[in-house]
């Protein structure tokens, strides 16, 4: 009986340690497609990232353009990683999830915020502090949701 006890508080809490897996939107098993997060702080453009430059950071993988990226992101990946779990910013606003595109990004206050695509990203500059601000509120009821628009 013990013994049974041990494996459901272990199969709970490994389902726990779970959810964090599926904190990233990733495609093809990547977060952001593959693009390399440094890229867009350093270089200020999305720089798609190889499969010789990857580590991971709660449950996602990561590319990278190079090991000295990869390397930048494993000291802090706070620093690096997309705002809402790299979901679409303006659709976290908006109050769902979203899938994006790496090239319509922006970087506000040191963060990276992604969109959907060109046009939702034009939406998204309109008033970044208001969406910065309602996406802040929606994002930890949301975050749990395994919807995303398409």
């Amino acid at each position: 009986m013990i013994g049974l006890r041990v494996l459901i508080v272990l199969f709970v809490v490994g389902g726990v340690g779970s959810i964090h897996a599926s904190q990233f939107f990733e495609r093809n098993n990547l977060a952001i497609d593959g693009y390399d997060p440094v890229a867009y702080f350093i270089e200020m453009k999305p720089v798609k990232g190889s499969p010789e430059f990857r580590t991971s950071y709660q449950g996602a993988t990561f590319q990278f353009a190079s090991a000295a990226h990869r390397d930048t992101f494993a000291a802090d990946p706070s620093k690096y990683v997309p705002q809402y779990g790299g979901y679409c910013a303006y659709g976290m606003a908006k109050g769902y999830k979203a899938k994006i595109d790496p090239a319509a990004f922006t970087v506000v206050s040191h963060k990276l915020y992604l969109n959907y695509g060109d046009a939702v990203r034009s939406r998204w500059l309109e008033d970044i502090p208001g969406y910065i601000q309602k996406a802040d509120a929606n994002w930890p009821e949301i975050q749990r949701s395994t919807k995303v628009r398409e």
